[in-house]
């Protein structure tokens, strides 16, 4: 029975909560919170929506982080009454102090803003990478998926695309590997779509908490099956396009333990300038 420990109360917390329970994959949930009656609050309410959806999954909710001992993936996402992302000094505290529970269990960071978080992680904790997971690129690159789907009037399962780089102003799709139904999307549609698609991708950095919950959990439930898909996930880097020790965008597949393996999409010489600035190769 997988269990998925839920680090903050607060929207991105309880959207992934929601997501991850309604999804079938998980069985438990711990929502861990600092404000403990919020977290059981939220627990129980999902719970009862449980038996409107049809779900099963049994959800609680606690102040203590120790209760993260002995789950399967372990997601930091954001605290309750509206506090927000802490400080990464006293996120890595937290970080810190539930790697001393969990071990070597994926950490899937959520938020938006999570990049420096994940990056300490790495450096200060020496965290493995392959531990290592922000989900909020994947985000990023579901909401493009959608827009393309529209353009090319398709449906989005019909589509493989990548999200490289670094947020929020270095987002880079590389356009030339992307494919609708197998066929390159260059071949479907014209350079000027692309470029209108291109332009809006900024403008879709930072999602919402309750994409970013759903990132969380799309990913989740990845790691806990070992999908065959590869995700476009943040990671620290380890010599990926001439960067190391920084945090960048990756097309990764996922699995138990987390990060399986990395694939380096075949660029352009333009992409590759591109995703190289956005960064700071």
């Amino acid at each position: 029975m997988p269990t998925v420990a839920i680090i903050g109360a607060g929207e991105i917390g309880g959207a992934a909560a929601y997501a991850l329970a309604a999804g079938g994959q998980t069985r438990r949930l711990v929502i861990i919170d600092a404000a403990a009656n919020v977290a059981a609050g939220k627990a129980l309410d999902i719970q009862q929506a449980g038996a409107i959806m049809a779900f099963h999954a049994h959800l609680e909710g606690a102040g203590d982080a120790a209760r993260a001992v002995g789950c399967d993936v372990c997601v930091i996402a954001d605290d309750a009454g509206g506090r927000g992302e802490p400080g990464t000094a006293d996120a890595l505290l937290r970080v810190r102090q539930l790697a001393g529970y969990i071990g070597d269990v994926p950490i899937v960071f959520a938020a938006a803003g999570h990049a420096a978080l994940l990056a300490a992680a790495a450096a200060d904790l020496r965290l493995p990478r392959q531990q290592l997971i922000g989900s909020a690129p994947h985000a990023v690159a579901s909401a493009i998926t959608a827009i393309v789907a529209m353009e090319a009037e398709c449906s989005p399962s019909d589509i493989m695309l990548t999200v490289l780089g670094s947020p929020p102003g270095g987002l880079v799709v590389p356009w030339s590997e992307a494919s609708i139904g197998g066929y390159s999307l260059q071949q479907v549609l014209p350079q000027v779509t692309l470029a209108r698609i291109d332009a809006r991708v900024k403008a879709l950095w930072p999602p919402g908490p309750y994409a970013l919950g759903t990132a969380a959990a799309d990913v989740v439930n990845a790691l806990l099956s070992s999908s065959r898909r590869f995700f476009s996930v943040m990671t620290q880097l380890q010599g990926e396009f001439g960067v190391s020790r920084r945090p960048g965008i990756v097309s990764a597949r996922l699995g138990t333990g987390g990060i399986q393996q990395i694939r380096q999409p075949e660029l352009t010489t333009r992409e590759r300038v591109l995703v190289e600035s956005a960064l700071g190769a």
